[in-house]
């Protein structure tokens, strides 16, 4: 009796699986291969704040949960560069442009960054996203 039922199953997991493929894009794309110029200025709060807070945090905040997360997921939270520094590979796959890939999955909504912006949002993130006192201490 099961295994009649076994090719019903596949066949069943099989097309819920092409439908999932179906109708939306991959949310992650490829890598983006920025580099980190040796003069970048960009820094956390420079760049990196005002870009979170213009197009990421109205859904990855800590502050919001449940249904005002818009389904972003829990723990990409984008409000401390901790919290950004813990998921950058998610961000440049989805939000980051460079001599690789521009990834323009996020923000799905509402305003969206400039290729400037997301060629910007890489190199900050190539260059492991410092902090106007990580410059500092570099000096």
């Amino acid at each position: 009796m099961i295994r009649s039922r076994l090719p019903l199953f596949t066949a069943l997991v099989s097309s819920a699986l092409a439908l999932a493929a179906c109708g939306e894009d991959p949310l992650f794309g490829p890598p983006t291969e920025s580099v980190c110029p040796p003069d970048s200025t960009l820094t956390y709060e420079n760049f990196g704040q005002p870009f979170m807070e213009d197009y990421c945090t109205r859904c990855h905040s800590s502050e919001l949960t449940g249904a005002d997360r818009n389904g972003a997921p829990s723990f990409h939270d984008f409000d401390t560069v901790f919290g950004i520094r813990a998921v950058s590979e998610h961000i440049d796959e989805t939000t980051a442009s460079g001599p690789a890939a521009t990834n323009d999955s996020m923000p799905p909504d509402g305003d969206t960054p400039s290729l400037e912006e997301r060629q910007q949002l890489g190199e900050w993130i190539a260059c492991d996203m410092p902090t106007d006192a990580d410059l500092a201490a570099a000096r």
